[in-house]
């Protein structure tokens, strides 16, 4: 009877928008922060938290200033619909873990705008610019979370339990998706901030390429009936194919053609914010095929038992 109890939430429309706005806002947070590193704009205003000593005043937008000022008035507005999107959710939805799960987005944001902070004040660190990157890849997948959790399908449907069957699970498998790609956004951004090697990048990208196509082909050949499941895996086989195109055309751009370049050509810049991008759409994608790999499918067949009496009740 417990399970009865647990009774759906109700759809709220507005709140589910408001999620797919924020999350569309952090996107385009992501490009702005790739377009300043792409450009070397990094140090283009030299303090923090103030533009040039000024806290609302707009400072010439000339050459790297246009892409780090405007990087950070993004983040800004991102920072107050954030803030928003909490107090909407606390005043809107009555799931506990899902306000919870809005407050770890504002504790998110603020943590980026530190590190970004911090990596001018301390010059560019590569450890720091690149714990900035994974962050705001972080912060994006919360957003794109909330809005699964915000919607319809999520909020109000009861979905019958499969069997999550084979060696590993589909379950373990979502997951070291999601660790492969930290893996790789983090060798990325150490590259690109000048850290690391562009090996370990490399060398990890097989290894990613291969757990993510093992996962969403396992997910398609398994469970390929259910839309949601089918649509995630076809959306992760998509991106990691085109995510691989962009890789090896910035590898051209920036390493083999670029290498002694003045400064960032426009090929290096577009292939680079393009692979940044797909990225971060890649890691979202994983961690919303994962909860619905956990909401869908159970590893022990009694637990489909357990749920069986709960779907009847539900449905008389």
């Amino acid at each position: 009877m417990s399970q009865v109890s647990s009774v759906p939430t109700r759809f709220h429309a507005g709140l589910h928008r408001f999620a797919v706005v924020l999350s569309s806002c952090i996107f385009l947070l992501i490009i702005a922060g790739a377009l300043v590193t792409s450009e070397d704009a990094g140090l283009s205003v030299p303090d923090w938290p103030t533009s040039f000593g000024s806290i609302y005043k707009i400072p010439p937008m000339v050459g790297g200033v246009k892409f780090e000022h405007t990087h950070r008035m993004i983040a800004e507005g991102v920072g107050f619909l954030t803030i928003l999107f909490c107090i909407a959710a606390f005043r809107i939805d009555k799931r506990r873990w899902f306000r919870y799960l809005s407050l770890a987005a504002i504790g998110t944001v603020i943590g980026q705008g530190i590190l970004g902070g911090l990596t001018v004040l301390y010059f560019l660190p590569w450890y720091i610019s690149s714990a900035h990157a994974a962050l705001g890849q972080t912060f994006f997948s919360i957003a794109v979370l909330m809005a699964l959790y915000s919607g319809r399908n999520w909020a109000e449907s009861n979905p019958e339990k499969l069997a999550d069957e084979g060696t590993p699970s589909t379950r373990t498998l979502t997951v070291l998706s999601i660790v492969a790609v930290y893996l790789q956004l983090f060798f990325g951004a150490a590259f690109r901030h000048s850290g690391m090697s562009i090996l370990p990048h490399l060398v990890n990208a097989v290894l990613v390429s291969g757990i993510l196509a093992w996962t969403a082909v396992r997910v398609l050949s398994r469970y390929g009936n259910i839309a949601s499941l089918r649509r995630s895996a076809a959306m992760i086989l998509g991106l990691l194919l085109v995510q691989l195109g962009f890789g090896f055309a910035a590898y051209l751009t920036r390493v083999v053609w670029g290498k002694n370049a003045a400064q960032p050509l426009p090929s290096m810049v577009s292939t680079t914010v393009i692979h940044v991008a797909i990225g971060a759409l890649l890691l979202a994608t994983s961690f919303v095929l994962e909860e619905q790999v956990r909401r869908l499918l159970v590893r022990e067949p009694a637990a489909i038992a357990e749920h069986a009496p709960a779907r009847k009740a539900i449905s008389a």
